[in-house]
This record gives C-alpha cells, sequence and structure tokens, in this order.
C-alpha cells in the first residue's frame, strides 16, 4: 500500500447513516488489542480554541520532559498532523503501516466505523507503540459520544470557550452544546472549564458533581496583558509575570490561562511540570493557520475562525493589532455555519472580499458566497482558485493587510499560495 493509497482507504470510510455512539470505536479497539488503555490523556473538548489551548498543553509537557502525543484535527499542510508525537507528524510508512492494520479489522465490522473512528484507533496504536507519557486528545465533534471518549477517566478534562456551533448535531442551546462537551468528564479525574457563561456553567457544574470530578473554573480575573504586537503577546496570569506567546490572537493568552490551570490541576496529581516548564512551553508553542502571519510587509494574515464566535473574536483581534485600517478578506465559509452573521462581523473592517469555495463538500461556492456579501452591502468578487485569489487578494489590497479567514479547511492552501506566489 502507498501512502496514497492509505489516504484514499481512511477518506473511503462512509459516515453517512451512522449513529452517534461510541460501540463501533469500542469495537474497533478491542479487535486491535485495546491500545488506549496503555495510555494516559488530557483530554479537551470546546467550541473554539481547542486546538490551540491543546498545542499549549502539548508544548508545556515536552518543556517537562514528558513524552507526548498530540491527537488533533483538521489538519493544514498534510494529514499527518492529525497524530504527533513529541511535536512530530506520524512518518509516511509508520501511517500506511497501521492503515493496513486498521483497515481489515474495520472491515470486518457488521457496523463500519467513520472516517473519525478510524483515524481515532489508528492514532490510539501510534501513541501506544510510541509509549507516550501523556497524550493531549482533541475531541472531533462534542463530546460524550465522540469517538475519543471511549478512553478511562482522563488525568484531567479541559472544557474550552462554548458557543453556538453544530448545533444540529449537539442542540439548539448553549445548555445543550454544554451538556455534549461535558461529557468528557469522568469520575474523580480533575476538570478545568473556560467559563464566562453562566447557562453552560450551570451544566457543566452539575455533570462535575454529579461524578465527583474537582472543577477549576479559570479565573480570568488574574490575567493581565502587557503587550501585544506582530511578534507575540506578553501577559501575567495567577502569579506567572512576564509570559511570552508568539500566537498574536487577542483571544490567546485566554486560551493559555486555560492550559495553566489545567497543568496546575495535573501538577497536583503528581505530575512533574515546573512553572519554568510552563513558562517555556508557551513561548515556544506553535500553531499554525491560527491567526498566523505569513506575510509582514504588507501584512497578510490567516485565521480558521469559522463559525460567529471564533470571528467575532477574530474581527476583535484585527481591531486591536490594525487599528483604524480596512482589510481585503479572503473568504471560504462552510454551509453549515452561520455565514451571514460571521460576514456582518468583517463588513465594518473590510476595503473588499474575494471568494473562494474551499476543498470540502461542505463549503458554499464561491459565487454564490460572493452574492451574500453583495447582499448584505459589501463588494465582493469570487475566484476560480485559491492561489488566484491570495494573488488577487493582495493586488486589492494594494499594499494594505489582508487576511483570509473562514474555515481551516483552505489554510494549507493559502500558506502555500502565499509563500509561492507573493514577494
Amino acid at each position: 500500500m502507498t501512502y496514497e493509497e492509505a489516504l484514499n482507504a481512511i477518506h473511503a470510510v462512509h459516515w453517512q447513516g451512522h449513529k452517534p455512539g461510541l460501540g463501533r470505536t469500542r469495537a474497533l479497539l478491542a479487535a486491535l488489542g485495546d491500545p488506549h488503555k496503555a495510555l494516559r490523556f488530557v483530554h479537551v473538548a470546546g467550541t473554539n480554541g481547542k486546538g490551540s489551548t491543546a498545542a499549549m498543553l502539548d508544548s508545556c509537557l515536552r518543556a517537562a520532559g514528558y513524552k507526548t502525543g498530540l491527537f488533533t484535527s483538521p489538519y493544514i499542510n498534510r494529514f499527518n498532523e492529525r497524530v504527533q508525537v513529541d511535536g512530530v507528524p506520524i512518518p509516511d510508512g509508520d501511517l500506511v503501516r497501521l492503515v493496513e492494520r486498521v483497515q481489515p479489522a474495520a472491515a470486518a465490522m457488521a457496523d463500519t466505523p467513520t472516517e473519525f473512528e478510524f483515524i481515532t484507533a489508528l492514532g490510539m496504536l501510534w501513541f501506544a507503540e510510541q509509549r507516550c507519557d501523556i497524550v493531549v486528545l482533541e475531541v472531533g465533534l462534542g463530546g460524550a459520544l465522540d469517538s475519543t471518549n471511549v478512553i478511562d477517566p482522563p488525568a484531567c478534562a479541559v472544557i474550552t470557550a462554548l458557543g453556538l456551533d453544530h448545533v444540529k448535531e449537539l442542540g439548539p442551546t448553549l445548555a445543550d452544546i454544554a451538556a455534549a462537551k461535558a461529557g468528557i468528564i469522568k469520575p474523580g479525574s480533575p476538570a478545568v472549564s473556560y467559563g464566562g457563561a453562566p447557562e453552560a456553567d450551570r451544566v457543566i457544574a452539575a455533570a462535575a458533581h454529579a461524578c465527583g470530578a474537582p472543577l477549576t473554573v479559570v479565573d480570568f480575573t488574574r490575567l493581565r496583558l502587557r503587550g501585544a504586537g506582530l511578534d507575540g503577546q506578553t501577559f501575567d496570569f495567577d502569579g506567572l509575570d512576564g509570559l511570552t506567546l508568539p500566537l498574536l490572537a487577542g483571544y490567546q493568552p485566554r486560551n493559555a490561562a486555560v492550559a495553566v490551570t489545567a497543568l496546575r490541576a495535573l501538577r497536583a496529581r503528581g505530575w512533574d511540570i515546573p512553572d519554568e516548564a510552563i513558562r517555556r512551553g508557551l513561548a515556544s508553542v506553535r500553531w499554525p493557520g491560527r491567526f498566523e502571519l505569513l506575510r509582514r510587509s504588507p501584512p497578510f494574515l490567516l485565521d480558521g475562525s469559522h463559525n460567529a464566535h471564533g470571528m467575532r473574536a477574530t474581527a476583535d483581534s484585527l481591531r486591536s493589532l490594525f487599528p483604524g485600517q480596512k482589510f481585503v478578506f479572503l473568504v471560504s465559509i462552510m454551509a453549515d455555519k452561520d455565514a451571514d452573521e460571521m460576514l456582518r462581523l468583517l463588513l465594518p473592517l473590510a476595503k473588499a472580499f474575494v471568494t473562494v469555495t474551499a476543498p470540502s463538500p461542505r463549503a458554499i461556492p464561491a459565487a454564490d458566497l460572493a452574492a451574500r456579501i453583495e447582499a448584505l452591502g459589501g463588494r465582493a468578487e469570487p475566484a476560480a482558485s485559491i492561489p488566484a485569489a491570495v494573488e488577487h487578494a493582495a493586488a486589492l489590497a494594494a499594499g494594505g493587510p489582508a487576511a483570509a479567514l473562514g474555515t481551516l479547511y483552505f489554510s494549507g492552501e493559502v500558506r502555500q499560495a502565499v509563500a509561492a506566489r507573493l514577494p
């Protein structure tokens, strides 16, 4: 099996028609020897910030000397990024070998697993083979019925910022979404919550109380921003002064506060995580596609803000870093998102829009998205391809800032196009 054949085998697993549940993942892992039973986890759920928070946790745990696994989605440049050990994506040969192992076990099941369930099993095998000390495990969707939730009680459960997203799958209210995310809280395991939304906070607190899980809500009153610019941010949190973070978005210090709170919860349970490791881990974290500065002069930014909650935070960060400036926005948005609300948040900052269809069957066609922007009072032009869209956005910006926003699904191609086509 070649690398391309292995990817085709993964993507050929169809999810349509499957009922939510953990039974398929449990059956598949059992057929593979239950590799997850040999691992310890930090389990991360949330609407926004869970990937960034997971990356910070992974970086800090590595700085503390632990061998880490990191399981995230989606990827930016290559599929292998979804399964990393000590910051290194799974090598192509090992990916092929593990697909060859998982595929027959999956095919033998009467109720075949979904693509994400297949990837979950593959990741567990790789982390177990590599004898990871701890795995930072990001959920795919929700929490309670997400395939990652087959694990035993984690070393810590982390719930990042919540908002209204995936309402079709999780429910129409913030309480419904909180209930799904709170499903990762397990008996006796410490839990950390971003907090700040009373309707959700009550649900999470009740879930933690019901299973005897000590819950810490992050105390953002102890967070103080000291400086921010295109090189990163400096802030204090809870006795740690002068922390530096290379991630640019204004919301990232809050995600860092979540990570620090979780790391201290782990420390209270016996994990050796000195403050200096937290400091070094935050200073060295890398998380591409999240408010990433692809070109400095003139600025071209990339952010995978994929829902209204995230786009509001992105718009605030743009105002803070580029006060009074107008942007040319290169946008692609998935059809199951609140596209009009996302666009309304950008309109006051927009000089013009360039639309493109991201490589996903859920992406709104570029021409349709441009028409929606025009209907909202903006100026928009569709582009035939991502490289063409990058070039056109930079040309329209005419020396001013440009930003590619709306989904992570086009992030890899945008990054490549900026590197290859812009001076």
